[in-house]
């Protein structure tokens, strides 16, 4: 399994996440685009609507299945990557950087102590192919 930077966290739904103080980044995982295929829409939040740890929050489509997003952390959409809406292969293309979905001010910092780090995500993502 390649493509899992270290410097992410990760969830047991293939979502990742960069923290920065009280911020998280997310997206989907290499693995997870993959697994989708081709990726042809996005539906996510807007700016200010507020989620709750391990509620959906959005949904990407691809030629193969419609997928739901699951946030890993309780807060407030502070950001979100608008270029997806008409470019929601760049999710495909580059997952961590480009194809990032929304960005979340956390509400209770604590909870990105339940993500895995690179390595354990790698070790669950093996799992899941056998």
């Amino acid at each position: 399994m390649s493509d899992i930077p270290n410097d992410l966290q990760y969830t047991k739904e293939h979502e990742w996440a960069r923290v920065t103080d009280d911020v998280v980044r997310l997206g989907i995982t290499r693995h997870a685009a993959d697994q989708l295929g081709d990726i042809t829409m996005v539906e996510l939040p807007r700016e200010g609507d507020e989620v709750q740890k391990d509620d959906e929050f959005g949904t990407i489509e691809s030629v193969k299945a419609v997928s739901a997003v699951y946030s890993p952390v309780s807060g407030t959409i502070v950001r979100v990557n608008e270029i997806l809406e008409d470019n929601p292969e760049y999710i495909n293309d580059d997952p961590y950087d480009v194809g990032w979905l929304v960005e979340i001010q956390m509400s209770n910092t604590s909870e990105v102590d339940e993500l895995m780090d690179a390595a354990a995500y790698k070790t669950f993502a093996a799992e899941q192919e056998d």
